[in-house]
C-alpha cells in the first residue's frame, strides 16, 4: 500500500457504555449485544457490538477525507467479516484500489490488524474526490 494515498483513518476503543449508547441510540437491545449471560450461550462467546457500530467508523473516515458533501453521492459495498467485541479498538481506514480508478479499497480493522469489515466505495461524478482533490 502507498502510505502517501492512504486515507485518514478513525478509530474507536468499543466500551460496553458506548455498545449500550449505540443501543439505546438505534432502538437495538439484541441480546447479543446488551445481555453477557445470553451472549455466551452463543456461538460467539460473548457480547459482540453492533455491525453497525462500526460501519460508522467507515463514515468517519471518509467524510474526514472527502467531506460530508461527498457521502451524498457514493456507492458503498461492505462485507463483515469479524465480530468486534468489548475492549477492542477498531479503526477505519483504505486507499485508492488499484483493479478499479475511482474507487477506494475500505476496511475498518481490529487493534490485532484482522479485518472486521471490509470493501469498496466509489465516490460520485461531483465529489472533490472523483475530481482529484482530496478535503
Amino acid at each position: 500500500m502507498n502510505t502517501a494515498t492512504a486515507l485518514q483513518t478513525a478509530s474507536l476503543a468499543v466500551t460496553e457504555e458506548i455498545v449500550w449508547s449505540y443501543a439505546e441510540l438505534t432502538d437495538d437491545f439484541n441480546p447479543i449485544h446488551v445481555d453477557a449471560q445470553f451472549a455466551a450461550t452463543t456461538p460467539m462467546g460473548r457480547p459482540i457490538a453492533h455491525g453497525t457500530l462500526s460501519l460508522c467508523l467507515v463514515w468517519q473516515c471518509l467524510q474526514r477525507n472527502f467531506g460530508a458533501q461527498a457521502l451524498a453521492d457514493l456507492d458503498l459495498q461492505v462485507r463483515f467479516i469479524k465480530p468486534v467485541h468489548i475492549g477492542d479498538v477498531v479503526t477505519a481506514g483504505g486507499q485508492p484500489s488499484e483493479a478499479a480508478p475511482g474507487h477506494y479499497d475500505i476496511w475498518v480493522r481490529g487493534q490485532d490488524g484482522s479485518d472486521r469489515i471490509v470493501g469498496t466505495v466509489a465516490l460520485g461524478a461531483g465529489s472533490p474526490a472523483a475530481r482529484g482533490d482530496m478535503a
